[in-house]
């Protein structure tokens, strides 16, 4: 179902959106799962219920410095990412969402894709502030996130940290064995 580019659709219309993009997460993601499965299902729907989303996935906290790419829709990726660089690493960092209407203006941005223009980073944290991950968002249209992306995006990491708050970075591999 496809939707209309971010700098067109009215508050309510995206609202909408992720009102039913959420249901159908929520729906998906009850019951057992783990959280690479959790992972892969929100970026495929996410990234699947919004045109303006070129490159939905999750960058995974490996360690206090790092992240590395985990699940993900659209072109390949950066593979890691240290967390004192870039639009991702701010929000790892920071842990507060990063929202760049125009990604040329954000302070050492590492273009994976040239053709990204805005983006949006969400860190996902448990419920003791641990960071599991950053859900990063971008798009090849300027201006394309808002206050209704962060308000939706923040709500859905806030509930992906809580639920997989005792996920263990171990569980993802060493790092050292890259």
């Amino acid at each position: 179902m496809p939707s209309p580019a971010s700098s067109t659709a009215t508050a309510s219309d995206k609202a909408e959106r992720y009102a039913d993009t959420r249901r159908r997460i929520d729906a998906l993601l009850d019951g057992p799962t783990d959280w690479v499965s959790a992972m892969a299902t929100v970026a495929c729907e996410l990234h699947h219920s919004f045109d303006h989303y070129d490159w939905t996935g999750f960058y995974r906290a490996v360690s206090d410095d790092e992240l590395l790419v985990g699940p993900y829709q659209g072109p390949h990726g950066c593979l890691h990412i240290d967390v004192d660089r870039g639009v991702c690493g701010a929000a790892a960092r920071t842990r507060e969402t990063q929202l760049w209407p125009d990604v040329s203006k954000a302070p050492d941005h590492i273009a994976c894709q040239s053709s990204t223009r805005s983006e949006i980073v969400v860190p996902v944290l448990t419920p003791n502030d641990a960071l599991l991950a950053v859900l990063d968002v971008d798009s090849d249209t300027l201006g394309a996130f808002d206050p209704t992306d962060r308000e939706h995006l923040e709500a859905l990491c806030r509930d992906l940290g809580a639920q997989f708050g005792d996920t263990e970075l171990a569980q993802f591999g060493d790092t050292e064995l890259r």
